[in-house]
């Protein structure tokens, strides 16, 4: 296990990608002009792509000019003070490949929110990243 300078553990891509496989709820970051916002997404994870359903609006504006975006998981126990986080950036895009977006709708993916949401929208991965807090001899660290 690799630590860094601030005493997290490193993980290596596929331990992130495992996460992000068991995980279904997730934030999109993307920038409005020069202003970051960040929105909650209900995502599937398909072959290493993360995939959500969204409305006409901001998140789907930046797929429709395949802008770097970013995509943030994350995992805590607060009374162990123990967590995760997995951090992915890449380019978003809207998917208009009929088998693709097949698959897509076969996948237990369904919008969460309010409305009609049926643009389906890909980040393809470019950079992926994880860090995690975990104390395995089961003391918290404010008790060290």
């Amino acid at each position: 296990m690799i630590v860094d300078d601030e005493g997290f553990a490193l993980l290596e891509e596929d331990e992130c990608f495992d996460l992000l496989g068991q995980s279904s709820i997730g934030r999109v970051g993307v920038t409005i002009g020069a202003i970051p916002a960040i929105f909650p997404v209900n995502f599937s994870l398909i072959d290493r792509n993360i995939f959500f359903f969204t409305a006409p609006g901001t998140k789907f504006s930046a797929a429709l000019r395949n802008a770097v975006v970013a995509f943030e998981v994350d995992h805590v126990d607060p009374i162990y003070h123990e967590g995760w986080s997995v951090l992915v950036a890449g380019k978003s895009h809207e998917v208009a490949d009929e088998a693709l977006l097949r698959r897509v709708k076969r996948s237990p993916l369904e919008p969460w929110a309010p409305g009609e949401r049926s643009h389906v929208v890909c980040i393809d991965p470019d950079f992926v990243s994880g860090r995690s807090i975990l104390h395995t001899s089961g003391v918290r660290a404010s008790d060290r």
